[in-house]
């Protein structure tokens, strides 16, 4: 049996409990009454890094949240691996769709027969960060690691890092390395391992329009006053034109179009649209024209609404006008684009489009850029390496749609390149309710990066 197998079935329990710890506490940043969760779970981790063979750990203040850093300095002239992860989790709400409760971790079985930890944060980001602490605890306990090995580990990342940066640019030194490792990220399936080579970028923004000052009778008022609730929703349907691309002046002036050797390389993840759509229970799907769904996720940017409201929304029928609509719009950029020039794009042309029976508020929420790594760097290569000796294919290189925004700043500030060795399956379902973690991923996800670290030189 394979060392890392035979340690991780020796010390499985010992996982569970530990994980289970960590899991249980409701470390939601986006929430400020669960600031002693943040510590909480941040001193824990702490511990953890400690037992699991660190020479020191420690919890730093931050703007925000704290941060964890540790490390193990084997040899200075070696090569020196820095692990990023996040503590923070998603809002569990709407709580009445959870099969369990969102933080108590339990085992159980998915509706294809396959064991899974159900929890919030098994997946984003608990489970993949602890997959690297105890690949780290084999690696020191049974004597193999040949490597140099740094943590830090944020409570930020769910409303957009805002702290990380400036901490890390004030502890630069301490974090000097070769390779930022992370596991926040998701693979095509167990049966197609890949390694994300880039994420896109991230402009989000609030949006209020205002019409009366005060909610009116919807009797007395409606049809001579402006609603906002369907002002709002004028202006956000044609953010978007038939052709699905953002009708934003500026929006597309830096996005570089990828040849057309670079997309027939992307094309190479398999995808089966028929069982894409089934596995999202939704008959068709829409995006920009000429491009595939799996280029619209990963090398194209688009525009969403995430949440919108306004009005009376609770039970029964209340006849109001109301005063004012809210909306929560998200921007998802690939890399050249920069966040804070499309943020002031877009708040420009709602300003130019709102009519004269309302007034607008954008109000910028948060927002990050996007990033592209080598494929051709040792660090890329081992990882494949590894992965392939795990799955027994070799991993296909892809492109993430989603955002890691702090990860582009991290690679500017210390001249490091990201790899995105993530264990995720879609299946997971992570900010959503009953968030899972396959345990075949969790342990593969393990016996991955221990290996990672025997093929990385």
């Amino acid at each position: 049996m394979c060392r890392v197998k035979e340690y991780i079935r020796n010390n499985r329990d010992r996982f569970f409990e530990e994980l289970f710890t960590l899991l249980r506490i409701p470390s939601i940043s986006a929430r400020k009454e669960h600031k002693p969760d943040m510590v909480r779970c941040a001193e824990t981790l702490r511990t953890l890094l400690l037992e699991a063979g660190a020479d020191e750990a420690g919890v730093y203040p931050s703007d925000g949240n704290p941060v964890v850093f540790g490390q193990k300095i084997v040899n200075p002239e070696w090569k020196t691996v820095l692990v990023y992860g996040h503590y923070d989790v998603q809002p569990p709400e709407p709580l009445d769709k959870w099969v369990s409760d969102p933080f108590e971790p339990v085992i159980r079985k998915d509706a294809q027969g396959r064991d899974a930890i159900w929890c919030r944060g098994a997946n984003d980001d608990k489970g993949q960060l602890f997959m690297h602490i105890k690949a780290f605890e084999h690696q020191v306990r049974t004597g193999k690691l040949h490597h140099n090995v740094k943590f830090i580990f944020e409570g930020e990342e769910e409303i957009g890092s805002p702290s990380l940066a400036a901490w890390v640019r004030g502890h630069k030194d301490w974090l000097g390395a070769d390779v930022i490792l992370v596991s926040d990220t998701t693979m095509i399936s167990e049966e197609v391992p890949s390694i994300n080579c880039g994420m896109r970028g991230l402009a989000y923004l609030e949006v209020t329009v205002t019409g009366p000052d005060h909610d009116l009778h919807s009797g007395h008022y409606g049809g001579a006053v402006a609603n906002p609730i369907q002002t709002l929703c004028d202006m956000i349907s044609s953010l978007i034109g038939k052709d699905g691309r953002v009708t934003v002046p500026g929006f597309y002036d830096d996005v570089i179009e990828l040849s057309d050797s670079d997309r027939a390389q992307l094309a190479r993840v398999p995808f089966d649209p028929v069982e894409f759509n089934k596995s999202l229970g939704v008959k068709a799907l829409r995006g920009e024209e000429g491009y595939s769904p799996m280029e619209r996720i990963g090398i194209r940017p688009c525009l969403d609404v995430c949440g919108i409201w306004g009005g009376y929304t609770g039970e029964g029928a209340k006849t109001v006008l109301p005063s004012t609509a809210h909306a929560k719009i998200s921007m998802r950029l690939v890399p050249a684009q920069d966040s804070a020039k499309i943020t002031s794009l877009f708040k420009e042309h709602l300003e130019r489009i709102a009519p004269e029976y309302c007034r607008i508020d954008v109000k910028p929420c948060e927002g990050g850029e996007g990033f592209l790594i080598p494929i051709s760097s040792p660090a890329f290569r081992a990882a494949s390496r590894a992965m392939t000796d795990v799955y027994g294919i070799e991993p296909v290189p892809s492109r993430g749609g989603g955002s890691i925004a702090v990860l582009a700043s991290m690679q500017k500030i210390l001249g490091v390149d990201p790899l995105l060795m993530g264990f995720g399956l879609e299946r997971d379902t992570i900010h959503s309710p009953n968030e899972s973690f396959l345990l075949s991923q969790f342990f593969a996800g393990m016996e991955s990066i221990s290996k990672f670290y025997e093929y990385y030189d």
